[in-house]
C-alpha cells in the first residue's frame, strides 16, 4: 500500500463508463452509468473490454479486464403501430394465417417477448413463432368460417408479454375487415425460400425471382407482390421487391459483421374485388468475405490527450519499460479476422504480446534524449484473409528529459587581461556554460565560489551575474599590489537533484604607466642633492651614480637618465641607461665653485612619466675618492659593483651579537666551576680571620653568574617573623633559601650565628663576655675590629637635615640609638640606612628579620614575588653595597657604624637583594614588587665547634 498505483488506459470510450481508483485499483461505474441496450443492442452477450496498468517501483504491468453487462428487464414490449388493419375474405378456410406486425423489445434473452395474447372471441386466435433472426412474432389465425353478411368486421386487442420478473407487456388494437368471396387465391411454389448472399455483393444484384400463380381471370387473376407488415424498416431499405414481377434484388450494401441473416415475408395478392393473398418467407443469409482491414488502436502510458499518436518515455527508463498498448482488431470472422502485428522504425523499441490481439511497445535499451530526442515508429497489422488486408500506422515516441547532464563550460580555463586603474563596475568577461537538458534541468545559474584574496573575500573584488555569467569588477585594481586574480565560477542547473560544474578564470592585471620614477640614491632633500667633486679629479672619472626605480613593470619601468639642455653638459654627462655621472671637463681652476644641473629620469611608458631633481656639484680640494676612477668607454655597458651599506651593518651587528653570546657562555661556565670550588671550601674548617680578597672575589663571581637570573620571592610578613611557630610560607622560604649558596657571608657573620641554628628570641641578650672580632666595611675594604669596639661607633646625624628630632642619628651620645635599635630588634626589624631615606622612607622603616629556619626541605617552590610593606627597608648587599642604589650621599661614620653593627648582630639570616647599578626611586606604594636574585644561604650558623673545625 502506498507504493503501487493503477491507471486506466484511455482506449475507445470505456473510460467514461468505468473508473479505476489509483491507490488500490478499485473498479467503479462512471457517472453516466451502464445501458446495455445502448452499448450492445440486441447482441446476446454484452462485454466491455479495457486495460489497466499497474505500476510498482517503476515497473509496469498490463491487466486486461472484460466486464460483462447483464440485461435487466427495463424495457417493455411495444408494437410499431398502436392500430393495425387486416382484411380477410369471407370464404377463407379455417386455419388461414394473417401476419401481424412484429413487436419490439430491446431487452434480450428471457427479458424479451415470450408470448402473445388476443382478446376473447370465437373466430380468431394468435400463434407465436420465432423468426430466422431470432425475433419473436405472432400470426392471427382464423378459427372458423366467416359470414360477411352477419359480421363485416372484428376489433381485437393484441397483447405482447416478455419473460422478465416482473413481466412487462405491450398492447395494440387489430381491426379485421371481412371481404366478399373470391374463388381462388395466389399460390407460391414454396412457402419458404433461403438465399445466400455474399456481403460484398454489389447493389442491384438479383436474389430471387418470385412467382405466384392465380387461376382466376381478369383482375382476380392479376397478382401483386409486396412485403408484409412484419418486415422491419432496415430490411425494406436493403432489399427491393418488384410488385409486378416479384423480383427480389439488393438495394444497398449489406454487412456481415452487422447483421448476418434477414427474414423477408413476401405477400402475393390478386386484384379482385375481394382480393385474396398468399405469403412466402424469404430468408437471406449473408456469407463473410475478407472485406475489412485490421484496425489499430494505440494507447500511450504517458501522453497528452491533445497529442494523438504521441507517447512519452523518460530517458531514465530501464530496459523493457512499458511505453504504449497496441490493440489490433478485425471485424471479419475466421481467418479473415485473425491479425498479426509488427513494429518497425528503431531497434530501441519492440512489441511484446499482451493477450490475444493486444501488444505492448517496450524499450529494449537505454535512451538518451540528448542523442535521440524522438523516435518515429511504424506499427503494421495484417490479417490472415485471402487476399490479406494490411493496416499501417505511424507512431511517435518522444523521450522526456531527465537532469542527467551537468552544465559544461566552453573552456576549462579562462584567461583575461584587465588594465589596472579600472573603474569599479567595469566589465571583465563572460563565462558561458551549456546544459543540453530542457526546461529547469537546463536553466543555468552562475555563482562565485568564495575564497580569500589578501585577507579579504573574493566577493569584494568581483561579482558575477547569476543569469548571464558576466563578471564585473567591484574595485579598482592596482598592478603593483595584485598582479593576478584567480576566480572559480560554478554553474548550477535547476534540476532535482541539482548538477554543477566549475571553471577557473585567471584575471591578469595589465600594467599601466601610473607611477613616475623615484630617485633612491643619492637621497634627495626637497628635490635637491649636493655632490662633492674633487678639483683634482681627472677627465672621464666617475663622479656619482644615480639610482632610480619605477614601481611599474616592463617598458613602463625602463628608465632613461638625462640632463636638461640648459644644464652644465660641457662639464658633466650622464649615462642614459645606468645613471653614471662622468666628469668631462677640468675642475682644477674651479675650486669652491658650485655647478647646478637639472636631472630628469623618464620611463618608457605611454605616455612617459618623468621625475626632475636638482644636482649641485661642489668642487672641493679633497683627493679623488675611489668612486671617481677613470671611466672607460666600456664601463657604460656594464653596471659598477657597489657595497650594500645596510647589508654591511647587518653583518657587523650579527657578528657582535655572536661574540657577546660566546663571552656570556664562557663567563657563566667559569663562574659555575668556581662556585663548585667555593662549596668545597665552605665545608672546611672555619678560620678566625677572613680572607677579604677571596670573599670579594667569590661574591663577584657569584654576582656575574647570577646576573641574568632574576628570581622573585615572597617576603614573609611581620607576623611570621615574630610568631614562635612559623607559617608554612615562612618555612618554605627559609628552607629554600637555606639550600642556596652562602659564599657571600663572611666569617664574622658566621661566628655570630648560634651553634644550634635556631632563631633568636624576641629580645636579644647582651652578655658581658668578650665579643669575637667583627669584620666591617670601611671605604672600599673590610677591616677587622673587636666586638666591644664596634659598639662604640656613634649614631650621630649626618647633618644633612634628613633626620627628625627623635631619630637615632640625632643623638650624639649614642644611647638613644642603642635603645631604639634594641627596640626594633626586639620586633624583628633592622635599622634604616641613609639609602632608605633617599628612596623616600623615614627613619622608622625597618627591614623585617627572617623567621626560624626550617631544617626540612620544602616540597613547594618559592613564591615568585618579594613583597615589602611601606615601612620596609631595602638593605644593601654586604659585599657590593656601593653598586646598587647609587645615591650620592656622604656616609658618616655614625651611620656606617650603626649599619655595620646592626648587620652582624645575632639575627637569623640576611637577605641579599641584587639589582643592576642604576639610580632609582621606588614608588611610594602600599605594596611594591621587585625582582630578586637567588638569596644567599639563610641557615643560621652558630659558634664554631671542634667538630666543625675538624671538618
Amino acid at each position: 500500500p502506498g507504493e503501487m498505483s493503477f491507471r486506466l488506459m484511455r482506449q475507445f470510450s470505456n473510460s467514461s463508463l468505468v473508473r479505476v481508483r489509483e491507490e488500490d485499483g478499485q473498479l467503479s461505474i462512471g457517472e453516466a452509468g451502464l445501458d446495455r441496450e445502448r452499448l450492445c443492442g440486441q447482441a446476446p452477450q454484452c462485454v466491455l473490454a479495457f486495460d489497466v496498468v499497474s505500476c510498482w517501483r517503476e515497473r509496469y504491468r498490463l491487466v486486461h479486464v472484460e466486464l460483462e453487462v447483464r440485461d435487466i428487464n427495463d424495457n417493455a414490449p411495444r408494437f410499431p403501430h398502436a392500430q393495425m388493419a387486416l382484411e380477410v375474405s369471407e370464404s377463407a378456410a379455417p386455419g388461414t394465417r394473417l401476419p401481424l406486425e412484429v413487436a419490439v423489445d430491446e431487452d434480450v434473452g428471457s427479458n424479451s417477448i415470450q408470448s402473445f395474447q388476443v382478446s376473447l372471441n370465437s373466430h380468431f386466435g394468435v400463434e407465436a413463432q420465432t423468426r430466422a433472426d431470432g425475433a419473436r412474432c405472432a400470426d392471427l389465425v382464423l378459427l372458423q368460417e366467416l359470414d360477411r353478411e352477419r359480421q363485416p368486421s372484428y376489433t381485437l386487442e393484441l397483447v405482447a408479454k416478455d419473460g422478465g420478473s416482473p413481466a412487462r407487456s405491450g398492447t395494440a388494437t387489430v381491426h379485421v375487415r371481412v371481404l366478399d368471396a373470391n374463388d381462388n387465391s395466389p399460390t407460391f411454389a414454396q412457402s419458404s425460400v433461403t438465399v445466400e448472399l455474399p456481403e460484398d455483393a454489389p447493389p442491384g444484384s438479383l436474389l430471387l425471382d418470385l412467382d405466384a400463380a392465380d387461376p382466376d381471370e381478369g383482375p382476380n387473376g392479376e397478382v401483386v407482390y409486396a412485403f408484409s407488415s412484419q418486415v422491419p424498416p432496415e430490411a425494406r431499405r436493403l432489399f427491393r421487391l418488384d410488385p409486378r414481377s416479384g423480383r427480389l434484388t439488393l438495394e444497398a450494401a449489406v454487412d456481415y459483421e452487422r447483421t448476418r441473416t434477414y427474414e423477408l415475408d413476401v405477400r402475393a395478392q390478386d386484384r379482385g374485388a375481394s382480393p385474396r393473398a398468399a405469403t412466402c418467407t424469404v430468408v437471406v443469409r449473408l456469407t463473410d468475405v475478407n472485406d475489412n482491414a485490421p484496425r489499430i488502436s494505440i494507447s500511450a502510458l504517458r501522453g497528452a490527450a491533445s497529442a494523438a499518436g504521441v507517447a512519452y518515455v523518460s530517458e531514465a527508463a530501464a530496459s523493457e519499460s512499458f511505453v504504449a498498448l497496441v490493440s489490433a482488431t478485425d471485424r471479419d470472422s475466421g481467418a479473415n479476422g485473425q491479425v498479426r502485428c509488427s513494429l518497425r522504425g528503431h531497434d530501441h523499441f519492440a512489441l511484446q504480446r499482451a493477450y490475444e490481439d493486444s501488444y505492448m511497445i517496450v524499450t529494449t535499451a537505454a535512451l538518451d534524449r540528448e542523442r535521440i530526442p524522438e523516435y518515429n515508429l511504424t506499427v503494421v497489422a495484417e490479417d490472415l484473409g485471402s487476399p490479406p488486408f494490411k493496416t499501417v500506422r505511424q507512431y511517435t515516441v518522444r523521450v522526456s528529459d531527465e537532469n542527467d547532464n551537468a552544465p559544461l563550460f566552453a573552456k576549462p580555463l579562462y584567461e583575461v587581461a584587465v588594465p589596472e586603474n579600472n573603474p569599479p563596475g567595469a566589465y571583465i568577461t563572460t563565462v558561458v556554460a551549456r546544459d543540453p537538458d530542457l526546461g529547469h534541468n537546463g536553466k543555468i545559474t552562475y555563482r562565485l565560489l568564495e575564497t580569500q584574496v589578501m585577507g579579504a573575500p573574493i566577493s569584494t573584488y568581483v561579482s558575477v551575474d547569476p543569469a548571464t555569467g558576466a563578471i564585473y569588477a567591484l574595485r579598482t585594481f592596482n598592478y603593483e599590489i595584485l598582479k593576478q586574480l584567480d576566480l572559480r565560477i560554478q554553474a548550477t542547473d535547476g534540476g532535482s537533484p541539482q548538477l554543477s560544474s566549475s571553471t577557473l578564470v585567471k584575471v591578469r592585471m595589465v600594467d599601466q604607466n601610473d607611477n613616475p620614477p623615484v630617485i633612491i640614491h643619492p637621497v634627495l632633500t626637497n628635490g635637491t642633492v649636493e655632490i662633492g667633486v674633487s678639483s683634482k679629479a681627472s677627465r672621464d672619472s666617475l663622479v656619482a651614480q644615480i639610482k632610480a626605480r619605477d614601481a611599474d613593470d616592463g617598458a613602463n619601468a625602463e628608465l632613461t637618465f638625462a640632463f636638461l639642455e640648459e644644464s652644465q653638459q660641457d662639464l658633466f654627462t650622464i649615462n642614459p641607461s645606468t645613471g653614471d655621472i662622468v666628469l668631462r671637463g677640468d675642475l682644477s681652476e674651479e675650486l669652491g665653485q658650485l655647478f647646478k644641473v637639472i636631472l630628469t629620469v623618464t620611463d618608457n611608458g605611454r605616455p612617459p612619466l618623468a621625475t626632475t631633481a636638482t644636482v649641485n656639484f661642489l668642487v672641493t680640494a679633497t683627493a679623488p675618492s675611489s668612486i671617481q676612477d677613470i671611466a672607460k668607454p666600456s664601463s657604460w655597458e656594464g653596471k659598477a659593483w657597489q657595497w650594500d651599506i645596510p647589508l654591511i651593518v647587518i653583518i657587523v651587528l650579527a657578528g657582535s651579537c655572536t661574540l657577546l653570546l660566546v663571552a656570556i657562555i664562557t663567563i657563566a661556565t667559569t663562574c659555575n666551576r668556581r662556585r663548585k670550588g667555593n662549596d668545597i671550601k665552605n665545608n672546611s674548617a672555619l678560620k678566625d680571620q677572613i680572607d677579604i680578597s677571596h670573599l670579594e672575589k667569590g661574591c663577584q663571581e657569584e654576582d656575574s653568574q647570577r646576573g641574568n637570573m632574576f628570581e622573585v620571592r615572597t617576603f614573609p610578613s611581620k607576623t611570621s617573623f615574630t610568631s614562635p611557630d612559623p607559617s608554612p610560607a615562612a618555612e618554605e622560604i627559609s628552607t629554600t633559601e637555606s639550600g642556596s649558596d652562602s659564599t657571600c657571608l663572611y666569617e664574622g657573620q658566621k661566628r655570630l650565628r648560634g651553634q644550634s641554628g635556631e632563631g633568636f628570641a624576641a629580645t636579644p641578650s647582651y652578655n658581658k663576655e668578650p665579643a669575637p672580632p667583627v669584620a666591617i666595611w670601611k671605604g672600599h675594604s673590610f677591616n677587622t675590629i673587636s666586638g666591644r669596639e664596634a659598639e662604640k661607633f656613634s649614631g650621630k646625624d649626618s647633618g644633612k637635615g634628613d633626620s627628625d628630632f627623635n631619630d637615632s642619628d640625632s643623638d650624639i651620645s649614642g644611647d638613644a640609638l642603642k635603645k631604639d635599635l634594641i627596640t626594633h630588634m626586639q620586633n624583628g626589624l633592622w635599622a634604616c640606612t641613609a639609602e632608605c631615606k633617599i628612596l623616600g622612607h623615614s627613619d622608622r622603616c625597618w627591614s623585617p628579620s627572617c623567621g626560624r629556619a626550617n631544617p626540612q626541605p620544602s616540597p613547594h617552590p618559592s613564591a615568585p614575588l618579594s613583597t615589602f610593606c611601606k615601612s620596609t627597608s631595602l638593605p644593601r648587599d654586604p659585599l657590593r653595597r656601593d653598586n646598587f642604589y647609587q645615591a650620592q650621599l656622604p656616609k658618616t661614620v655614625g651611620l656606617q657604624s650603626v649599619y655595620e653593627k646592626v648587620l652582624h648582630r645575632d639575627f637569623d639570616r640576611t637577605i641579599t637583594l641584587l639589582s643592576p647599578p642604576r639610580p632609582a626611586r621606588l614608588p611610594d606604594l602600599q605594596e611594591i614588587g621587585v625582582p630578586l636574585f637567588p638569596a644567599p644561604s639563610t641557615r643560621y650558623l652558630g659558634p664554631q665547634t671542634e667538630t666543625s673545625e675538624k671538618a
